[in-house]
């Protein structure tokens, strides 16, 4: 069994956010954004080993995304499968930054939870409220296997 650290959530979480950036950017310079997500997922989540549990911020009729499909296409869109889907990597945003509120590891699996700040072009950030889960992959590879992100309740 391989123990993850709560550094590895740390880094993960990082190369999470400079992913989303990336894509973005790509978007702007009109790059290959689409497969700037693509690597973004392959990297980053767990689909090799199946469903990964997705639940992403602005979908309301497709709300669960278990699949690489539904969850590339939340990224970038342009998806007739989930016309809801504007592409939330491609807003663009120029920096991600977390924190988290607890991480809990249980050997070779990891859940971490909190807010995580989404910084648009105007330097205003977007507040989310996040949990992924964490396992290592049979190469040692942290990866997704759950993601779920929520705006804050609002009164």
């Amino acid at each position: 069994m391989q123990e993850i650290s709560k550094e590895e959530v740390a880094q993960a979480q990082e190369i999470w956010g400079n992913g989303i950036v990336a894509i973005g950017k790509a978007f702007l310079d009109k790059g290959d954004y689409v497969k700037a997500a693509e690597k973004h997922l392959d990297t980053l989540y767990y689909f090799e080993a199946g469903e990964v549990l997705f639940k992403p911020t602005k979908a309301a009729d497709a709300q669960f995304r278990p699949d690489r499909e539904g969850a590339l296409s939340y990224f970038v869109g342009n998806n007739a499968k989930y016309d809801e889907d504007h592409g939330f990597a491609i807003h663009p945003w120029t920096n991600v930054r977390f924190e988290n509120m607890a991480t809990s590891i249980q050997g070779n699996y990891a859940v971490a939870m909190g807010n995580y700040f989404f910084t648009q072009t105007d330097g205003t950030d977007v507040k989310v409220e996040y949990t992924f889960g964490y396992v290592k992959d049979k190469n040692g590879t942290l990866k997704i296997n759950l993601h779920h992100s929520s705006l804050p309740f609002s009164k």
